[in-house]
Formats: C-alpha cells, structure tokens, sequence
C-alpha cells in the first residue's frame, strides 16, 4: 500500500468519523448544552425576577412601616390631646367642687355666727332680765323699766 491509498482511506475514515459524530454524537451533546444554558438563562431570569419582587416587597414593607408610623404618631397626638382635655375637665370639676365646698362652708360659718349672735342677745337678755329684776325690786316704776329693757334687747 502506499502512503497516498493510506492517507485517502484515513480521511474516508475521519470523514465517516465526522458524519458519525456529527449525525449521532453531536445533536445530543449539543441539546445538553442548550438546555443548560437554557436553564441558566431561566435561573438567572427568576433570580432577576426575585430581585424585582423582593425591592417591591421592601419598597411595600416600608410604606406601610412609614403608614403605620404615621398613624401611631397620631394615636398618640390624639391621646395626648384626649388626656390633655381631660385633666382640664378634672381641674374644672375640681375648682368647681372646691368652689362649692367653700362656699358650703361659708354658709354653715355665717349659720354658726348667727346662732352665736342669737345665743348671745339671749344670755344678754337674761342678765338684762336678772338686772332689771334687781332694779324692780328697789324702785317700782315698771313701765320705764320695761321700756329700757325692749331698748336694750333690739340694740344687742
């Protein structure tokens, strides 16, 4: 054999290699990498997909944090208001009680110093009543006496 019937039956062979590989070997190989290029391509599309819906997800998380904040700042406000409003409810009720207890007391005092003065003009009278009973008994004009004594009794 010589080497030019060598070299031409080597390349019919690599050339039937060729088609071999090409016609069974080659499409499978080549499915495998496109489906896993495939696959990375929907990995790295849901990751991209995730990212988006985890920043919408935060984006969401803190307006409504913010919202919340919002709102609890105003519960607050408004509590503060409402205990404002009522510890000047309470004083008024208070100043308004305090007024009444005075003026409760007030009245009771003016009572006691009424009853004081009517008690007094009695003793007052009774020793008008033992003096003049003292006076009647030395001098016997009564008319006068009596007289001096009704005198005496509206001046006390």
């Amino acid at each position: 054999m010589s080497i030019n019937a060598t070299l031409f039956v080597q390349c019919i062979v690599f050339l039937i290699l060729v088609l071999f590989t090409m016609k069974f070997v080659w499409p499978p190989i080549a499915k495998a990498l496109d489906e896993r290029a495939q696959k990375i391509a929907d990995g790295l599309a849901a990751a991209d997909k995730a990212k988006s819906e985890l920043s919408a997800a935060n984006k969401r998380v803190e307006q409504e944090l913010s919202q919340t904040r919002n709102e609890t700042a105003s519960r607050l406000a408004d509590a503060d208001r409402r205990a404002q409003a009522i510890v000047e409810e309470a004083k008024a009720r208070a100043t308004e009680e305090g007024n009444k207890i005075v003026a409760a007391a007030r009245a009771e005092a003016e009572q006691q110093a009424i009853a004081a003065r009517e008690a007094l003009r009695e003793q007052v009278a009774a020793l008008a009543v033992k003096g003049a009973e003292q006076i009647l008994r030395k001098e016997v004009n009564a008319s006068v006496h009596a007289d001096l004594l009704s005198r005496l009794k509206t001046e006390l």
